[in-house]
C-alpha cells in the first residue's frame, strides 16, 4: 500500500500531511526553514524510512518553491504533483472554519486520495529556464515603464509638457538637461529616474537579445511565429514556455480559460460581475497575448475586420484581448500539432 500526502509550502516551514494506506495512520508535522538540503534529509530520512520502499505520491501547491520541491521529491524515487492553487482552492467549498497551513496540507492529500487533484503541468527543467528568462523580462519592462511614467508625472508637475513615447529619447534627455525650470528635488527626482531607466536598460537589452535569438533558434517557437500573425519572436518565447504542454487540453477553450483571458459569466447568486477576465492564469501569458491581439489593428493583420468590429462596439481594449483569444486558440493547435519532441527541442542539441 502507498503513501499519500500533502505539502503546504511556506518560507518559513513546509507544513505536510500524510497518510499510510497501510496502516491508515497519518503522519502530520513540519519542515522548519527549508531549504534543499533540509528537504532532501527529511526524504531521505523520514519519509523513505516510513515508506520502507512503498511508493509514495505526494502533492504541492504551484505556489513559491514548488520547483526544488518537486525536485527533490523526484530525485527521492517518490512521485510529486502540482496542484493548480485557483482550483485547488475553489475545491476547498465554502469556507466553515479558518483557513492554515495544516488545512491546507490536509486538503492537498485529500484531493490527491480522490483523485480530484487539479494538476498543473511540470515543464522539463529546459523550458523552466526559458520560462524564468521570459518571465524577468517583463518584469524589467514593467520596471522601466514605472520609471518612464515617475519621470513624465514629476515632469507634469513641475509645468513641463512632453509625451510619455518621448521621455527616453536621447533629444528629450539633452533639452531637460539645459534650461529647463525644476526644482531642485524635482531635478533630482527626474536625474534619477534616467538613471534607472539606463540601469534597467542594461539588462533588458542583452536578455531581449538573448530571448530573439532562442526563438530563432527553438522549432515550436519558430512555428508560432511564422505561423501567426502578430507573435513574434518574444511573445512565441511567452507561450511556449507558459502555455506547456497542450496535449493536456482537450479544446482551445481551456488553454483560454488557463490563460486567464476568459470572460467571467454572473453567478446565480447576483454577487458576482460579469463580463470580465478571470485573470487566473499566468501574467506573462497573458501580457504576450494581448500584444499580440494588438497587432490586429494593422492593415496587414488578418484579423483587422475581426478588430475593426469590436473596437467600434467595445473599444480598442477589447478589441485587442477578442483577437488574443484567436491567435491563442491558433497556437493550441499549433503546438498540439507537432510532435512533442520537436516543441521541446533544444536548439543545437
Amino acid at each position: 500500500m502507498e503513501m499519500v500526502g500533502g505539502l503546504d509550502l511556506h518560507r518559513q516551514q513546509i507544513t505536510f500531511d500524510i497518510v499510510d494506506h497501510g496502516s491508515g495512520e497519518v503522519w502530520r508535522g513540519r519542515v522548519w526553514q527549508p531549504d534543499r538540503a533540509r528537504v532532501r534529509r527529511w526524504l531521505a530520512d523520514d519519509v523513505a524510512r516510513r515508506a520502507a520502499g512503498r511508493p509514495v505520491r505526494l502533492a504541492v501547491e504551484g505556489c513559491t518553491g514548488w520547483r526544488f520541491v518537486t525536485e527533490e521529491i523526484t530525485a527521492a524515487g517518490f512521485e510529486a504533483l502540482v496542484a493548480e492553487p485557483a482550483q485547488t482552492q475553489a475545491a476547498r467549498g465554502p469556507k466553515r472554519r479558518a483557513k492554515t497551513d495544516r488545512s491546507d496540507a490536509r486538503l492537498l492529500r485529500e484531493l490527491l486520495e480522490q483523485d480530484r487533484l487539479p494538476l498543473s503541468w511540470i515543464p522539463p527543467a529546459f523550458v523552466l529556464e526559458w520560462r524564468e528568462r521570459i518571465r524577468l523580462y517583463k518584469s524589467l519592462l514593467d520596471q522601466r515603464t514605472a520609471w518612464t511614467q515617475r519621470v513624465h508625472a514629476e515632469l507634469y508637475q513641475h509645468g513641463v509638457a512632453v509625451p510619455e513615447d518621448r521621455i527616453a529619447s536621447t533629444n528629450t534627455q539633452a533639452w531637460l538637461a539645459n534650461g529647463v525650470e525644476l526644482s531642485d528635488a524635482g531635478r533630482l527626482r527626474v536625474r534619477t529616474g534616467y538613471q534607472m531607466i539606463e540601469a534597467t536598460n542594461l539588462a533588458l537589452l542583452p536578455l531581449r537579445a538573448e530571448l530573439v535569438s532562442f526563438a530563432k533558434a527553438q522549432p515550436a517557437c519558430r512555428a508560432l511565429a511564422d505561423t501567426h500573425y502578430g507573435v513574434g519572436a518574444l511573445t512565441s518565447v511567452a507561450v511556449w514556455t507558459e502555455l506547456g504542454d497542450c496535449a493536456r487540453f482537450g479544446r482551445s477553450d481551456q488553454a483560454v480559460r488557463h490563460a486567464g483571458i476568459d470572460i467571467t459569466v454572473d453567478q446565480s447568486d447576483g454577487k458576482g460581475p460579469g463580463g470580465r477576465l478571470s485573470r487566473q492564469g499566468a501574467p506573462t501569458l497573458r501580457w504576450a497575448l494581448f500584444e499580440a491581439g494588438k497587432c490586429g489593428c494593422r492593415a496587414t493583420s488578418p484579423d483587422r475586420d475581426y478588430y475593426t468590429e469590436v473596437k467600434a462596439r467595445h473599444g480598442g481594449k477589447r478589441a485587442a484581448l477578442s483577437v488574443a483569444r484567436k491567435i491563442l486558440r491558433r497556437c493550441y493547435h499549433t503546438l498540439r500539432s507537432l510532435d512533442p519532441a520537436v516543441v521541446y527541442a533544444e536548439p543545437g542539441v
